[in-house]
């Protein structure tokens, strides 16, 4: 509390600052508002638009953030955590009184280059508008043609839940004139291929990746020296996509498509927590924008491997050899919690273990992170289950384990299935804490 206490204070001392030092261009935080149309404009009902807007808003999992638990489709009133407090997305259907049925195109694409409402007042970055600013005019057309087809629900949003002075939103104008680059992303010159640059433009923009797997400055802000370098977001750690060929088993174009569109690949695993849902939209997106994605966060990675103590460090720790090492010989706790949850799936013996379809544990991500935080995650919430032809699925044990036991579980684990040994940081206390980091949707 004591250092939200300094950061808020700091914050209006910027802003004040701010609004000094930029004398005239402090007007930007307030904006004219723009007259209500009858009627969406042109291109809402562009049937070519409307598809192409389909493709686009589930690249940018536009119902992932403006759906409430048990609410109407892009209807709003879901509650976004922020270190700062509640922001509640809005309503993103064309109901004329609570939703965006009275906006015109200009001023959709206001809200989308400069994070400007139709009726003037600023929005949060929580809406992610400093990417969607790079997005081409095209794109946002067809996007609001697509929004503007929605069925229109009448639900008003919450109202947000934000420490003073941060709900008064002229104070982002100073944010903004910090952070915000607004306009459409230049075209990519040169010789580079066409579809990493296709790639590029969409990762950067309507799929705002960085968003997620970007570090945030103290101020929310991402620290673009750091793009795609890792986040955190909603408890768990989105992990840099710099570094994908550095993994126990580098990341191919082909399973990066297959991951994207599934959520499930078969030499690395499976899709969890927020980025659970981002696959299944993108099984809607454009297979041609998938492979682009997936082309260039390949063009991304470095050439050289990791070094030896960053992947399971000898032939005797390889994942083949790792999937044959008897559970029953290791001794303490979290053998026998492994033994009585994880073993009829995840064990030597197991039908599904170490097949093509699932890989062993000690190619995962979060066992061989740095971090504890996305193996204790997965232990509280598991994976749920959707009824597509590759679903994965694992129970929840938030409410089975104690804090204690899941420490023990995640670090027998992690001992059991790499060379790197327990996480020095998971103990009791450290579950205790995780548990808090993420509301449940």
């Amino acid at each position: 509390m004591k250092g939200r206490r300094i950061f808020v204070a700091g914050a209006t001392i910027v802003v004040l600052a701010l609004v000094t030092a930029y004398g005239g261009r402090a007007a930007h935080a307030w904006q004219s508002r723009l007259e209500p149309v009858s009627m969406p404009s042109a291109p809402a009902g562009d049937a070519a638009a409307v598809a192409s807007g389909a493709k686009l808003a589930a690249i940018g999992d536009c119902i992932g953030c403006h759906t409430a638990p048990d609410g109407q489709p892009f209807a709003g009133g879901l509650p976004l955590q922020t270190p700062y407090g509640v922001i509640y997305s809005t309503n993103i259907t064309p109901d004329k009184d609570t939703g965006i049925g009275l906006w015109s195109l200009d001023a959709f694409t206001r809200a989308m280059r400069h994070g400007i409402s139709r009726d003037g007042h600023l929005l949060y970055p929580a809406f992610p508008y400093p990417h969607f600013t790079r997005m081409s005019d095209p794109d946002i057309a067809s996007l609001y043609a697509w929004l503007m087809s929605r069925e229109p629900v009448n639900a008003r949003t919450p109202k947000n839940e934000l420490q003073f002075p941060l709900g008064f939103r002229p104070i982002m104008a100073a944010w903004n004139l910090l952070y915000l680059h607004p306009g459409p992303d230049e075209p990519s010159s040169g010789t580079a291929d066409p579809e990493v640059a296709r790639g590029r433009y969409l990762v950067d923009s309507v799929g705002h990746c960085g968003a997620c797997h970007t570090p945030l400055n103290g101020l929310g802000a991402e620290q673009r020296d750091s793009a795609l370098q890792g986040g955190t977001i909603e408890g768990w750690d989105a992990p840099a996509l710099t570094n994908l060929s550095t993994r126990p088993r580098a990341w191919t174009q082909a399973q990066l498509v297959g991951y994207l569109r599934t959520g499930f690949a078969s030499e690395h695993g499976a899709s969890a927590g927020p980025m659970r849902p981002v696959t299944r939209l993108l099984a809607d997106a454009s297979a041609e924008d998938v492979q682009a994605i997936a082309a260039y966060l390949i063009a991304l990675q470095p050439n050289a491997r990791a070094a030896p103590g960053d992947a399971p460090a000898s032939s005797m720790n390889s994942p083949s050899s790792i999937s044959h090492v008897s559970v029953a010989a290791q001794p303490g706790n979290g053998a026998s919690l492994f033994v009585a949850a994880c073993a009829s799936c995840h064990g030597d013996s197991a039908p599904i273990s170490g097949g093509s379809g699932h890989p062993s544990l000690s190619l995962g991500t979060a066992v061989n992170a740095d971090s504890p935080r996305n193996m204790v995650r997965i232990i509280l919430d598991g994976i749920d289950w959707d009824d597509t032809a590759s679903a994965q699925f694992m129970p929840p044990f938030a409410s089975t384990f104690t804090d204690a036991q899941i420490a023990d579980l995640a670090n027998y684990t992690r001992t059991r299935f790499t060379a790197r040994g327990q996480w020095p940081s998971l103990d009791a206390d450290a579950v205790a804490r995780l548990r808090k980091e993420s509301p449940q949707r």
